[in-house]
């Protein structure tokens, strides 16, 4: 099968979304002007080492959002921002903080979620997240299409859930793994891991 994706795939559901798979979630929190807000986001990935820099992308349009959706919107007003790892153990959590709510709306208050401060930036944290960054935001990046935007932050400071800390790696299997997106309404919890030497 091959397709051009501006003449559509003919198929009930689209493909890209599943193809890039599994995708790490970034569980991104902000303060802005209109409160606290928490958001997943799959288009999301560490960029860099040194300094330690994340980035992920925010996709389409919201009503009650001129510029772009609340998690943009509350960047650019702060400049500084969470991501927070999503785990399973979180993950029913994780899918009530993506409803479309309206701007102002708190979803650690709607879905239940405790929140902590950050250490080096005003905005809160998931305070039972596996991992967070504390991120100042570098550049906001405007992508092709309507409302469609990387933004881009340097890690500032990081929260290691103690549990989550053996034998001096950081691995999120005491909480059911890592969470990833595999597309549609598709999940995964990565738990199986190996090893493989690099070649000399």
């Amino acid at each position: 099968m091959f397709y051009r994706p501006e003449a559509g795939h003919g198929l009930p559901h689209n493909p890209f979304n599943a193809i890039v798979a599994p995708r790490p979630i970034g569980w991104i929190s902000t303060r802005g002007r209109l409160g606290d807000n928490l958001a997943p986001y799959s288009f999301f990935n560490a960029v860099a080492y040194v300094p330690p820099q994340i980035m992920f992308a925010s996709t389409g349009a919201k009503p009650d959002r001129p510029g772009a959706k609340d998690s943009v919107s509350q960047i650019i007003e702060s400049g500084v921002f969470c991501v927070n790892i999503a785990s399973t153990d979180m993950g029913a959590a994780m899918n009530a903080s993506s409803a479309p709510l309206p701007a102002g709306t708190n979803e650690f208050e709607v879905a239940g979620i405790e929140s902590a401060p950050c250490a080096t930036i005003d905005c809160p944290r998931v305070a039972g997240a596996v991992a967070a960054m504390e991120c100042r935001m570098t550049q906001i990046v405007p992508l092709a299409g309507e409302k469609n935007y990387a933004v881009f932050g340097v890690v500032t400071g990081v929260h290691l859930r103690d549990d989550c800390v053996v034998e001096g790696r950081f691995d999120p299997r005491p909480a059911g793994g890592w969470l990833a997106r595999m597309g549609y309404k598709d999940y995964a919890a990565v738990t199986e891991i190996f090893e493989m030497e690099r070649p000399a």
